[in-house]
């Protein structure tokens, strides 16, 4: 562990590009064949249980979590808040030494965000506990903020003592995992510190993991780009010279250009594992937790 290749992004940004570890990984989604049923595992622990419903792309997942979940980070102190941190590397740094992490082979980018759309820590924060429903929208998604652990109440001993880091402006920052099938993020570490700054009126300041597109993916990509320019290129030229099409040209190098350094940055989907039973595994786990899920 702690062994992955890092690529510096500047402005705090870096990416992990992890090897040899193939997966499953400490902290994993499993789903069966259909994969409307999934289990979120932390080791041989399960932490959260989905079912998908409905027909279409515009489904509901309905959610139960369980108790148990642990933060892949070490505890933080105060007095780290208030000295000077790089705090996305110390994240990626504690997240290689981990042994409770998502993270498997490729490449994996940890970011800073402070702004997020205004639904996203009020309506689409979910905060009932233990179930939850998720309203999957066509060409949408949800888009919301889920905690896998019960959040304190704002008056809690710990909240209240992170409150006053939010109004020094010293609160670490929380770490989101960005989670495409659900189109929004889980908490991985810091739900008191997330209920501390909403209790202030802030937005938590965050920390987003990121799982990036394999290579061979996104060079695909740019070769198509590529070959869409020369084909653009041939067409605009073609026309009389002008100040127009000069603008034009112009325009069209700097958007491929701009794309083009993107591309190996743009998320991917999150590998899942079979769930060992599927889903007669599944239903005995949501037995056990005396939850019943609507089911087609």
């Amino acid at each position: 562990m702690g062994n992955a290749r890092r690529e510096l992004l500047g402005a705090g940004r870096v990416v992990l590009d992890i090897e040899d570890r193939p997966g499953p990984p400490p902290l994993r989604f499993e789903t069966t064949g259909d994969g409307d049923l999934t289990v979120l595992r932390q080791g041989e622990h399960a932490v959260l249980l989905g079912a998908l419903t409905g027909d279409g792309c515009c489904r509901d997942l309905h959610l139960h979590r369980l108790d148990g979940y642990r933060s892949p980070l070490p505890p933080i102190e105060s007095a780290l808040m208030r000295s000077e941190v790089d705090w996305v590397h110390r994240y990626a740094r504690w997240l290689e030494e981990s042994g409770l992490d998502p993270l498997y082979d490729g490449r994996w980018k940890l970011s800073p965000r402070t702004a997020f759309e205004p639904a996203v820590w009020t309506v689409d924060l979910v905060r009932d506990w233990p179930g939850g429903l998720l309203e999957l929208y066509c060409g949408g998604g949800w888009h919301g903020v889920l905690p896998l652990r019960r959040l304190s109440a704002p008056d809690a001993g710990r909240v209240k003592a992170y409150r006053k880091h939010v109004r020094d402006g010293t609160l670490a920052p929380v770490l989101l995992w960005w989670v495409p099938r659900y189109d929004g993020w889980l908490i991985l570490d810091g739900h008191d510190r997330a209920v501390a700054a909403l209790a202030e009126g802030r937005t938590p300041q965050c920390v987003v993991l990121t799982r990036l597109r394999d290579e061979e993916l996104w060079r695909r990509d740019a070769e198509r780009m590529t070959e869409e320019l020369r084909q653009h290129r041939v067409r605009l030229a073609a026309h009389p010279a002008s100040p127009g099409t000069e603008r034009h040209r112009a325009a069209m190098e700097q958007g491929y250009g701009d794309a083009l350094a993107e591309l190996p940055y743009d998320p991917s989907g999150i590998s899942t594992w079979p769930l060992p039973g599927s889903a007669p595994a599944w239903d005995a786990l949501a037995r056990a937790a005396v939850f019943q899920f609507p089911r087609d």
